[in-house]
């Protein structure tokens, strides 16, 4: 099983993107869902994470206020709304168990915010 996350694209700055994280035959409800992106040079880090089952939720500080994240338990999605991007959001977003399990890691998706 792994988490696979979509939704990334080209994006100009202050503008926003949804990105999308699902499993099959994974029942992400069951779980902490956290997303995490990793930038050109850098190490992965966290970015937010929703709880199970009372989907408290939580963001890294460069986050707060722009992205917002939920989870649809009949798609069986996490979602991580993202707007007022800024160039520094760019990297590879991945999402995954929280704390992360190392079989989950799926390929990620591209965000990059550029004009």
């Amino acid at each position: 099983v792994q988490l696979q996350a979509f939704g990334g694209g080209l994006v100009q700055p202050g503008g926003s993107l949804r990105l999308s994280c699902a499993a099959s035959g994974f029942t992400l409800d069951n779980y902490a869902i956290a997303w995490f992106r990793q930038a050109p040079g850098k190490e992965r880090e966290g970015v937010s994470c929703i709880s199970s089952p009372d989907s408290k939720t939580y963001y890294d500080d460069s986050v707060k206020g722009r992205f917002t994240i939920s989870r649809d338990n009949a798609r069986n999605t996490v979602y991580l709304q993202m707007n007022s991007l800024r160039p520094e959001d760019t990297a590879v977003y991945y999402c995954n168990t929280d704390p992360p399990r190392s079989h989950y890691w799926g390929q990620g998706t591209l965000v990059t915010v550029s004009s």
